[in-house]
């Protein structure tokens, strides 16, 4: 029979303090949960036209039309054309369109591999009561784009908007 100072009870000790502590950690984690992610007070959505203070043209066009098209299919809220039959507005700024290298070619030097940054400045108010359920955050969203691929930086400024739609569309969603 083993005594209380032994391997076997240290052993034991050690298990019994392990599950413990995993225990609470996976009560911490808080689980899941069945809550709807977006306000579900807001049920249609007006999406004023963007501005841009790049000197792209036409991304302003590209996101807006993204971004509604977004809103519609990932979200429960219907866009309205007439602010007066809107729940709520949202609205932005296009406040910079930049684009980097990302690879060069070793023997050349040339450019092989590019990036297209939009950041936007985007504000989202309840217009029933004032409240601004977004206040100028600042989101953003990026393409690469290679010349080897016959890809320009209209394209990556496309799929760019695109991504930065989605990334308003997520920010649209309820805080967990």
């Amino acid at each position: 029979m083993a005594h209380k100072g032994s391997r076997y009870y240290r052993r034991l000790d050690f298990i019994a303090v392990f599950f413990a502590i995993a225990a609470v950690i996976i009560q911490g984690c808080g689980g899941y949960s069945n809550s709807p992610l977006h306000n579900e007070n807001v049920s249609t959505v007006y999406v004023k036209m963007f501005t841009s203070e790049s000197f792209r043209r036409g991304i302003e066009y590209e996101l807006t039309d993204a971004l509604a098209k977004r809103i519609e299919m990932r979200t429960p809220y219907k866009i309205v054309s007439d602010i007066n039959l809107a729940d709520t507005e949202i609205s932005g700024v296009i406040e910079r369109a930049s684009g980097s290298s990302l690879t060069l070619d070793r023997q050349t030097g040339r450019t092989l591999e590019r990036e297209v940054v939009l950041t936007a400045r985007v504000s989202w108010k309840n217009l029933r009561t004032g409240e601004l359920l977004l206040d100028s955050e600042h989101i953003s969203g990026s393409a690469t784009y290679s010349r080897w691929q016959n890809q320009g930086f209209d394209y990556a400024s496309t799929v760019a908007a695109n991504n930065l739609a989605k990334n308003i569309v997520e920010a649209m969603e309820k805080p967990w």
